[in-house]
């Protein structure tokens, strides 16, 4: 049939060593991640809609079931995939949550009534962050909702390799260990100069939009976050991103901790938990993040890190949106001799203390 191979042929250029499966409609997942990132960057582009419709099969038997329903249901534009954890998804172009729902249930009605239908989640994009689970009833066809388990950000994100978190889990224990006088004499002058806490946290976005708690040493009057909305002077950075070469907030001791970044370095702790990454695109506050166009929250697609292409070469000194495209032209060329080169960059560039903080 020349639609089950259609969209295959629209992606299997980019991957020319694969042979397994090959006369499968499904395609697998490290293809079915490539067009879902595709239909993403076109959404983006052209401010459609995507939605992206799970299946989870009862048995593995209805497989074969599976397929053929999908032959004759999807149209040519529409993308099937299967995830490594058997999984069905179709990727839906131009197809908003209702109609998601009704290919949903005209799938679930070729099979027989009772535990044996499929179970479907739809996930819009780009309000990836509104989801429900439905499960077709075998009475009257309605839909009953029940959270969601499926994470909407599954597709978007790249698998971390496993030699970045080799090097994130020595070089955090590392440096902690290394910095841990540093980090005590640093302690000890905040408690000493100012009141408050010695440690500052804040929630930020990391991976496919999560929220953590990133650490950092206390460099501002205990509540100031309480105080921004009292800040006469401008932020010296456009778009979301909130920076100010002179904050008032900022006591003498952390004035002195933020040039040398010594404040910097509890996120050591970060990365050994697995929040952050030593290289990746910095994390913004979840404010901010939230507050970006679509086409930069692909950043997100990787794990945020200590540094980046914009710490170390134009930290300040480009625009919001090349600070995006560099974070971007990172996520796509993720490598182990690359992450290692900024790293070494890294500690030159604070040397040199270049932009701002």
């Amino acid at each position: 049939m020349q639609f089950k191979f259609s969209f295959q042929r629209r992606y299997r250029s980019k991957f020319s060593n694969y042979s397994h499966n090959s006369n499968r409609l499904l395609l697998p997942e490290e293809e079915l991640r490539f067009a879902a990132e595709c239909e993403r960057m076109r959404v983006d582009r052209n401010g459609s809609i995507l939605s992206i419709l799970f299946i989870t099969l009862s048995e593995e038997g209805d497989l074969a079931l599976m397929e053929r329903v999908l032959e004759g249901r999807l149209r040519l534009t529409d993308t099937p995939g299967m995830l490594n954890d058997g999984r069905i998804v179709l990727l839906l172009p131009d197809t908003p949550e209702e109609g998601a729902w009704k290919v949903a249930a005209d799938i679930s009605e070729v099979y027989p009534p009772g535990p044996h239908r499929p179970q479907c989640d739809v996930i819009v994009y780009p309000d990836v962050r509104t989801k429900r689970i439905k499960e077709v009833s075998d009475s009257s066809h309605s839909l009953g909702v029940a959270p969601s388990g499926t994470d909407a950000a599954l597709l978007f994100c790249q698998p971390l390799p496993r030699w970045k978190r080799f090097l994130d889990i020595i070089g955090s224990i590392t440096c902690l260990i290394a910095m841990a006088p540093t980090m005590a004499l640093a302690a000890i002058a905040i408690k000493l100069t100012s009141p408050g806490p010695i440690l500052f946290s804040q929630e930020r976005e990391g991976l496919g939009g999560k929220r953590f708690r990133i650490w950092k040493m206390r460099t501002m009057i205990d509540g100031a976050d309480e105080l921004k909305h009292t800040l006469s002077l401008p932020s010296h950075q456009d778009g979301p991103a909130f920076k100010m070469k002179t904050d008032p907030r900022t006591t003498p001791v952390g004035r002195i901790l933020r040039w040398t970044s010594i404040d910097e370095l509890p996120q050591f702790w970060n990365v050994l938990k697995g929040d952050m990454s030593l290289v990746g695109p910095r994390p913004l506050p979840t404010s901010e993040s939230q507050a970006c166009a679509n086409w930069q929250r692909r950043r997100l697609s990787v794990p945020p890190g200590m540094t980046c292409t914009w710490q170390v070469f134009a930290r300040g000194n480009v625009s919001f949106d090349e600070w995006m495209r560099m974070d971007l032209q990172y996520s796509r060329q993720v490598s182990l001799w690359g992450d290692i080169k900024l790293a070494m960059l890294t500690l030159p560039s604070l040397l040199l203390h270049k932009g701002i903080r």
